[in-house]
């Protein structure tokens, strides 16, 4: 394994030291190599103490050769490392610019919320002729590169493990901070009509320096770890919308706890995050039903052949086409035998077998469209019973899933 490869190992199992090492070790053989200096300066931001002089200078060592070959994945790469050493060098002003010129470059770039709201919140109150507050920096800095003789390892932090600082007593003193691994950082969730309330287990997050931001859609949270780096979580999108100012956040001793208020209330989330951006009524009626409309005119109404739909029976697909057909066969069989019948007709029939809501729905399914029927059928029998659904624009995508009342579990027969 080259030295370039140790490094990368050493980054992920987080020996920030041994990382730096390395990638000396692999500079000092190609100097213009752009990769080893971005992921350099990664690790003397992330080692303890962190080094953030010495990761601006690689970062800008980076951008430097970066636009000279003009490779944009990693001029955005070099660029976010820089901005972050400015950030924590305290040069807020500079490390806005450099965000902004990552956005420009790369507006879905993970973690720039997070920190251009960390920017932000640092920036608000300085005074105007503070050096924090001014930009001093160029989009690309006008650095030299390193000879191969000048790449030194005389900086090189030792990996060696520091003594524990001890009280008068002779006692370990108990470690401040964020006492979780990343690796054990975990969160869960739950939901009642009104709210869903997810955990975030982490031990000892510092309340003074943890950014905390919920919109309607997401939520973002930052918090500095021992080695220097900062732990960023979110929730992006959201699988419904929240009302953020009533949703609340508590940052507890083993936890941090968000109480987010749902808008609506009473609507069923199926799961904490979707995997498409969240849509909101006012969007729906805006077009004055348009977009329903259009749906319904293009949908495919052949009937040469019945589609098939998603499903879990081991008989294979069922062609709800069929089923519905040979209901509405049945049903318009009845309609003819209760005419012929005078006062027997199915209002009556329904009333005699004294189930009004059965009845209701009886009705409801006698006088309904062949569409309506078959979303009624696939809906009820694939969701055992739990989902009665009249959308066959809705049902006939997918299957239904079971939906169990509060309190109550569904399991396998």
């Amino acid at each position: 394994m080259d030295q370039a490869a140790k490094g990368a190992a050493a980054l992920e199992a987080k020996n920030f030291s041994a990382a730096v090492t390395h990638y000396t070790e692999a500079l000092a053989i190609n100097t213009q190599a752009v990769n080893y200096y971005i992921q350099r300066s990664t690790a003397y931001t992330r080692i303890s103490p962190p080094d953030y002089r010495a990761a601006l200078s690689d970062a800008e060592v980076a951008l430097t050769l970066a636009s000279k070959r003009g490779k944009r994945e990693l001029i955005i790469q070099a660029q976010l490392r820089r901005a972050i050493a400015l950030f924590s060098l305290d040069r807020y002003a500079d490390a806005k610019a450099a965000f902004d010129w990552v956005k420009e470059m790369n507006k879905d770039e993970k973690s720039l919320q997070i920190w251009t709201m960390k920017v932000e919140s640092k920036l608000k109150g300085l005074p105007e002729d503070d050096v924090k507050a001014q930009t001093t920096i160029q989009r690309y800095p006008d650095v030299e590169v390193p000879e191969q003789k000048e790449v030194k390892a005389s900086n090189i932090p030792s990996s060696e493990p520091k003594p524990a600082i001890s009280n008068q007593k002779g006692q370990a003193t108990k470690a401040e901070g964020v006492q979780t691994p990343v690796d054990k950082i975990r969160h869960e969730w739950y939901q009642t009509d009104d709210t869903v309330v997810v955990s975030l287990f982490v031990k000892g997050v510092p309340k003074d320096k943890t950014t905390i931001d919920i919109q309607p859609t997401c939520l973002t949270v930052s918090f500095p770890l021992p080695t220097g780096s900062d732990y960023n979580f979110s929730l992006d999108p959201f699988c419904g919308k929240v009302d953020d100012a009533a949703s609340t956040a508590k940052i507890l001793s083993t936890k941090i706890e968000f109480i987010l208020k749902k808008a609506p209330a009473g609507e069923k989330w199926p799961s904490l995050e979707s995997d498409a951006p969240v849509t909101t009524q006012e969007n729906d009626m805006d077009d004055g039903g348009v977009n329903e409309a259009k749906r319904a005119v293009l949908a495919d109404r052949s009937t040469n052949a019945g589609p098939s739909y998603p499903t879990s029976s081991k008989s294979g697909p069922k062609n709800w086409d069929k089923v519905a057909d040979d209901l509405t066969k049945k049903t318009k069989k009845q309609d003819k035998e209760g005419e012929e019948g005078g006062d027997n007709g199915l209002d009556e029939e329904f009333e005699e077998e004294g189930d009004a809501v059965n009845g209701f729905f009886k009705q409801l399914y006698s006088r309904a469209d062949p569409d309506t029927r078959r979303a009624m059928m696939k809906s009820y029998q694939e969701s055992n019973g739990t989902t009665l659904s009249t959308n066959w624009s809705e049902v006939g995508k997918e299957k239904v899933e079971t939906h169990p009342p509060d309190g109550m579990e569904a399991k396998p027969w």
